[in-house]
């Protein structure tokens, strides 16, 4: 695992979330401060995604659950790093979602940067607050509940 205020690679992601393509949905994390419990992440959109072929096809839109979902996999990374979870016998699950607006639509070319706070951890569950940015506008916030169980013995 990277040190702290290092960029984190996908490949180290990969090593925390149990996420695989064409379900996980961060690149890279930019900035990450467990002290302060933030985290600044990319995602990074292109006509490739596998979701644009539906949704829509005349006029390509990222789904807003799924960059709920991007930001309760950061949320994710930052709970497992915070209680030092072990994630070969824990994962983390997406338990709640209050607040959520979507305000701009994410398009293909879009690179969404997230900026995900941890408002409470403690054990097993995390409250976090994450919003995402398209050239510095808000497209998506939401504040997201989290919990992790146990798996395998």
């Amino acid at each position: 695992m990277s040190a702290e205020n290092k960029p984190i690679s996908v490949l180290e992601i990969m090593e925390v979330l149990p996420h695989r393509y064409p379900f996980l949905l961060v690149d890279r994390i930019l900035e990450f401060d467990l002290d302060n419990l933030f985290i600044k992440a990319i995602k990074n959109v292109t006509i490739n995604e596998p979701y644009f072929v539906g949704h829509f096809p005349e006029y390509p839109v990222m789904p807003g659950v799924l960059i709920i979902e991007a930001i309760a996999q950061i949320g994710a990374f930052l709970l497992t790093q915070k209680v030092k979870l072990d994630t070969k016998k824990y994962t983390v699950f997406f338990a709640g979602i209050d607040e959520a607006k979507f305000r701009k639509p994410v398009l293909p070319g879009d690179q969404i940067v997230f900026e995900i706070k941890g408002l409470h951890f403690k054990k097993t569950i995390g409250k976090i607050h994450g919003i995402a940015k398209v050239d510095d506008e808000v497209a998506v916030e939401a504040t997201l509940l989290a919990v992790a169980k146990k798996i395998k013995d």
